[in-house]
């Protein structure tokens, strides 16, 4: 074992440190090594501070070497308001913070995609708890991505505008569905069964499985009631859409007219499904702009499918999959309620416009 290095404190290093084990405003890091510090110069060794202080006995003799060699500066290094960079509000903390920001956001490692919070504090020289510091307060997370795609549609404001006022202003006489399909949705069985979760462990699933097959769910949402039709089929051609496109027809009084916010999929668009549409005059049919799949309030229910019956569910046939899909149809339409459109076509288009302009896209839409 390495010799401990003795510490023999000044009146000045002592009234300091007992200060800082006193005030409730001490940084608690500061706080440790203030104590590591003290008992060090009390003569206990290093594994003895360790465990009164219930730390490793490598941070003890980090503290206590770094202490030797820079006294009180060594131990306030990194906290925010220690002697390396100033304090919080200081011009060299100010100056830090925003190198640490255009850094992150404007700059990348030659050896990754991003930043990582040690990558980055090795290159400014500092710690990386100061990054991650500067991260969370501003909101950066490197390691995270969102997808996003600015719709290229010719007529992106007409059909923005037309569907839009139909969640914010629907017609009288008339109710709106959102139509779309989740489609090859896999029976996943597990190799081997999960264990539970309980208290300090997560639940488990292994990272392997079964394939039983695939299913398709056409689903309509009714978008003043909240209410889900749905089917399962095997397949999502233009026939099975037609006949999707016929029970909702079938489910609603014949004295409504029927509003049906559909995407640009091909079936959607087939030649037979436009001729049922021209025999059928109070069926009318809305396409949402291409690349826009969030206009499409049915999205907000498959997307809740997916999270709480899919995506950790153990099926051992297509069956029993369809039974679980339908369920959980049933399930929400017992307890129905809509999704609340909240923007404005025109807080939209100001919002696309900025997009564009950021990704040197044409203003014009």
């Amino acid at each position: 074992m390495p010799a401990q290095r003795p510490i023999h404190l000044s009146p000045d290093e002592i009234t300091q440190l007992k200060k800082n084990r006193r005030s409730r405003k001490t940084p608690v890091r500061l706080l440790e090594r203030s104590n590591i510090v003290l008992l060090a110069a009390a003569g206990m060794p290093n594994y003895q501070i360790a465990v009164t202080l219930k730390i490793d006995v490598n941070k003890v003799g980090r503290w206590r070497n770094r202490f030797a060699q820079r006294r009180l500066a060594g131990i306030e290094k990194d906290l925010p308001r220690g002697a390396n960079h100033g304090g919080k509000n200081s011009a060299a903390q100010a100056k830090l913070r925003s190198t640490i920001i255009a850094m992150t956001t404007q700059d990348k490692p030659q050896d990754a995609t991003q930043w990582s919070t040690r990558g980055l504090a090795k290159v400014l020289g500092i710690n990386h708890s100061l990054v991650h510091r500067v991260w969370r307060e501003v909101g950066l997370k490197p390691h995270l991505t969102m997808p996003f795609k600015v719709s290229n549609d010719p007529h992106f404001e007409e059909k923005l505008q037309d569907v839009v006022g139909l969640y914010v202003a629907p017609p009288a006489n008339a109710v709106v569905f959102c139509i779309d399909e989740k489609s090859s949705i896999q029976a996943l069985d597990r190799t081997q069964p999960g264990l539970p979760m309980k208290p300090g462990r997560c639940g488990t699933m292994t990272h392997d499985y079964k394939r039983h097959g695939t299913s398709t769910l056409f689903a309509a949402l009714n978008t003043l009631t909240g209410e889900v039709i749905g089917e399962c089929r095997q397949r999502h051609t233009h026939k099975e859409f037609l006949s999707f496109l016929k029970t909702v027809e079938r489910q609603t009084p014949k004295d409504l007219a029927l509003h049906l916010i559909v995407d640009n999929y091909a079936t959607h668009k087939h030649q037979k499904v436009k001729a049922w549409l021209k025999g059928n005059p109070r069926v009318h049919v809305h396409f949402i702009p291409t690349s826009s799949s969030w206009l499409n309030l049915v999205e907000r229910f498959l997307g809740l499918l997916t999270q709480k019956q899919l995506r950790r569910g153990v099926f051992t046939s297509v069956q029993e999959l369809e039974g679980a899909i339908m369920r959980f149809i049933d399930t929400h339409n017992h307890h129905k309620k809509p999704f609340v459109w909240t923007k404005s076509a025109e807080e939209i288009l100001v919002k696309v416009g900025r997009a564009r302009q950021t990704l040197s896209y044409p203003q014009s839409v």
